[in-house]
C-alpha cells in the first residue's frame, strides 16, 4: 500500500511538473534557447546599456519615488490624509505659459523612448523586435482595449481598498485649470505614460534581458518590480497595483512579442482615469 501511495504521489508530482512546463512553454516563459552567444565584453556592455537607459529615466524615477515615500511615512500625518497630484498647473494664472510648459514636460518625459528605440535599431534588433509596427492594427487595438477594461476596473478597486486601508495616498488624477487645452493635455499625458513605460519597461527591458539569457520568470519579476518602484510616491498600494500590472503585461509581451497592445491599454487606462476624474470630482461622493 505504501509503495502504491508513493508511486501515485510521484506520478502526481510529475503530472504537475509537466503541466507547469506546458504552461511555461505556451507563455514562452521557458529559458530562451535562441539567446545569442555573447562575449563577456558584449554582456558587460549590454548590462551597462540597461543601467544607463534607466539611470536617466524610470530607474531614477524609482529612486525619487522611494525617497518621496519615506517623506510621506515620516510625516506627522497618515498616508491616507496626504495627497499627490498627477497632472497639475505649472504656471497658475498664466494659461498660455502653462500650456507650453506642459508640452515641454510631456516631450522631455518621452525622450528616453527615443534613446531606447535608437539602441534597439543600432543593435540590429529593430522596432519589430518589440512589436512596434503596423502589421496587426486591429488585433493590437482589441488586445489593448481588452487589457484596459480588465486592468482598469480591477486597478481602481485595488486603489480604493489600499486607500481605505491607509496604505496609499489620495491620488488626485488632475487639477488642471478649466481652459480649452485641459483635456487635450490630459490625453497627451496619458499617451506619454503609456509610450514611456511600455516601450522601456516592457519592450526594451524584457528584450534586452532575453538577449542576456535571463530566465523569463526572473525578467518579468525585474520588470514588474521596476514598474512598481516608480509608483511608490503613491504609497504601497501604488507599488502593489502596478507590480501586478507589470506581471500581466510582461507575461503577455513574452507571449505576443508586441508592446503595442500594452501601449494602447496603458494609454486608455490613464486617459479614462484623468478625464473621468476631471468630470466626476466634486459630483460624486465616492471619490476622495
Amino acid at each position: 500500500m505504501k509503495s502504491d501511495s508513493s508511486q501515485l504521489a510521484v506520478a502526481g508530482e510529475e503530472q504537475d511538473q509537466n503541466r507547469f512546463s506546458r504552461t511555461g512553454a505556451w507563455l514562452r516563459l521557458t529559458r530562451p534557447d535562441d539567446a545569442p552567444e555573447l562575449s563577456r565584453r558584449e554582456r558587460v556592455l549590454l548590462r551597462w546599456e540597461i543601467i544607463a537607459v534607466f539611470a536617466v529615466s524610470l530607474g531614477a524615477s524609482g529612486v525619487s519615488a522611494f525617497v518621496s515615500l519615506i517623506g510621506s511615512l515620516t510625516a506627522h500625518h497618515s498616508l491616507a490624509s496626504q495627497s499627490v497630484t498627477l497632472n497639475g498647473s505649472q504656471a497658475p494664472g498664466r494659461p498660455l505659459l502653462d500650456l507650453f510648459l506642459q508640452l515641454v514636460s510631456i516631450a522631455s518625459g518621452a525622450a528616453p523612448v527615443l534613446l531606447a528605440l535608437y539602441l534597439l535599431v543600432r543593435s540590429g534588433d529593430g522596432l519589430a523586435s518589440i512589436g512596434l509596427d503596423r502589421t496587426q492594427p486591429l488585433r493590437d487595438f482589441l488586445r489593448g482595449a481588452g487589457l484596459a477594461a480588465l486592468i482598469g476596473g480591477s486597478g481602481l478597486g485595488l486603489y480604493f481598498i489600499a486607500y481605505k486601508s491607509g496604505i496609499a495616498l489620495n491620488v488626485v488624477a488632475e487639477s488642471e485649470p478649466n481652459v480649452w487645452w485641459r483635456y487635450p493635455i490630459l490625453l497627451l499625458s496619458a499617451f506619454q505614460n503609456g509610450l514611456l513605460e511600455e516601450v522601456l519597461v516592457t519592450g526594451y527591458l524584457l528584450t534586452r534581458l532575453r538577449k542576456l539569457g535571463v530566465n523569463p520568470w526572473v525578467a518579468v519579476a525585474i520588470s514588474a518590480t521596476l514598474r512598481g518602484s516608480y509608483h511608490l510616491y503613491q504609497g504601497f498600494g501604488g507599488f502593489v497595483g502596478n507590480a501586478i500590472m507589470g506581471i500581466i503585461f510582461g507575461t503577455l509581451f513574452l507571449r505576443w512579442r508586441r508592446a503595442t497592445p500594452m501601449i494602447i491599454a496603458h494609454t486608455l487606462i490613464d486617459a479614462v482615469a484623468f478625464i473621468g476624474y476631471a468630470l466626476l470630482v466634486g459630483h460624486v461622493s465616492w471619490l476622495p
